[in-house]
């Protein structure tokens, strides 16, 4: 029986895990560097939840299945309501501001193509009790922070970004109905990725009365900030959320990544819970999908039946993320994770004990150590130290005898004796 894996998930062989542990690594080591702490949940929920604020697409795209005791659960497909719940339940306990972050692995239903599959790692990092836009600001600075620290430019992304806030004001402003909001939210989410003709028909299929899609255009087709007063005219709530970006924009500026960011009105978001600024970031170069995406879900721990607390955060997946780097060269002379620092060899099966013991000496000093289980040739084990990329190949000779060790530098070639004692004592310096 020949068994495949399932489409739409990946096999993961050493060369592989070392390009994940390298881009999770990082996530990590940013995310610290930016001041959030790790956190995690289970990997299945009640279904409830995510039927209840992720939205139709997420929704339909759920892994569903009945437990035992008639419980009906789902895989998570982000974890998003998991922080709104685990906040919840410890609101009155947990300092705050909340910073937090995770990278789980996420599954969703949905047709794998480039960039999406059924199973995958997300990197979220969100900030709860802040109502300043500053926090807007640091979430985009931190995403961008792991972009740049992955070895991309300001020539290879963009920010783009805009606010739910914002179209919502406009979209009543022009007389949309509250009901449809989340309607015309998914068809306006969907202009950047179809043609112009099928987005005007969605959006007639969405709004049935032209002067109102003659305005909804009007406005989508904006380029920048200055240009939104003339559209919002006297609207208060549009005025302010105009003046809101503006303010992003001011801390973007402030702390240096103005030149990564630009206003792009088209940016909507399709998750349901979003209620401010919203953005996303793509490559420049090519057509992939977003490579992060975020916003303010100023409403979320309300709805999961907690308080009323300010709270904005973005996700970033592996899979478009992978095929970025990939294509720009950044994840190209990645050490496997087997990579070990010395590699013992021994000159005569008699030696095998001995060799045995140093090993076992090695890893308990801290070092990655290995050898070879049939022994054999010299020139055989150091062709397997070779395939394992040791660093150093020690080799125990004759000369152990008199406690001498002759250690080889396998990147030159060059090797010395050395005096066991004088080797383990340089160990314990490193």
């Amino acid at each position: 029986m020949n068994i495949q894996s399932v489409k739409g998930t990946r096999d993961f062989y050493p060369e592989d895990m070392a390009r994940r542990n390298f881009i999770a690594d990082l996530w990590k080591e940013v995310s610290i560097r930016n001041g959030f702490v790790e956190y995690d949940g289970p990997i299945f929920e009640y279904l409830a939840m995510y039927q209840q604020k992720s939205g139709d697409e997420i929704a339909s795209q759920l892994f569903a299945f009945e437990d035992r005791g008639g419980r009906m659960l789902a895989i998570r497909p982000e974890i998003t309501p998991t922080l709104a719940r685990m906040v919840n339940q410890r609101i009155n306990a947990l300092p705050r501001p909340i910073k937090w972050f995770s990278s789980p692995r996420l599954c969703r239903a949905e047709r794998p193509q480039k960039g999406r599959l059924r199973e995958f790692f997300q990197w979220n990092i969100d900030i709860i009790g802040v109502e300043d836009c500053l926090a807007d600001a640091e979430i985009i600075f931190c995403a961008a922070d792991f972009l740049l620290a992955a070895g991309m430019t300001a020539a290879d992304f963009v920010v783009r970004i805009s606010s739910r806030r914002l179209i919502a004001a406009m979209l009543e402003y022009f007389g949309v109905e509250k009901e449809k909001l989340n309607a015309v939210y998914a068809v306006l989410d969907k202009k950047s990725k179809i043609p112009q003709d099928a987005f005007e028909k969605m959006l007639e299929e969405a709004i049935a009365d032209s002067d109102k899609r003659r305005k909804i255009l009007a406005l989508m087709s904006v380029d920048s900030l200055d240009k939104l007063g003339g559209i919002a005219g006297a609207d208060e709530n549009a005025n302010k959320a105009i003046d809101e970006l503006k303010k992003l924009f001011g801390w973007l500026a402030t702390m240096g990544i103005a030149d990564l960011c630009k206003f792009d009105i088209g940016i909507v978001r399709g998750l349901a819970y979003y209620t401010g600024i919203v953005f996303e970031i793509y490559d420049k170069a090519g057509d992939m999908r977003a490579i992060c995406g975020g916003g303010r879900y100023d409403n979320l721990l309300a709805d999961f039946g907690g308080q009323k607390i300010t709270a904005t955060g973005c996700g970033m997946g592996d899979c478009v993320l992978g095929i970025i780097l990939e294509e720009k060269g950044l994840l190209k002379n990645l050490a496997v994770a087997n990579s070990i620092d010395y590699f013992v060899a021994f000159a005569e099966e008699s030696l095998q004990n001995d060799a045995l013991k140093l090993i076992a000496k090695l890893r308990r000093a801290g070092a990655k150590a290995d050898f070879s289980y049939k022994g054999g040739a010299l020139g055989k084990q150091m062709k397997q130290a070779s395939a394992v990329n040791a660093s150093k190949c020690v080799i125990i000779g004759q000369e152990y005898q008199t406690g001498q060790l002759v250690v080889k530098n396998m990147t030159d070639g060059s090797q010395q004796n050395v005096a066991e004692k004088d080797f383990f004592d340089g160990l314990r310096q490193q």
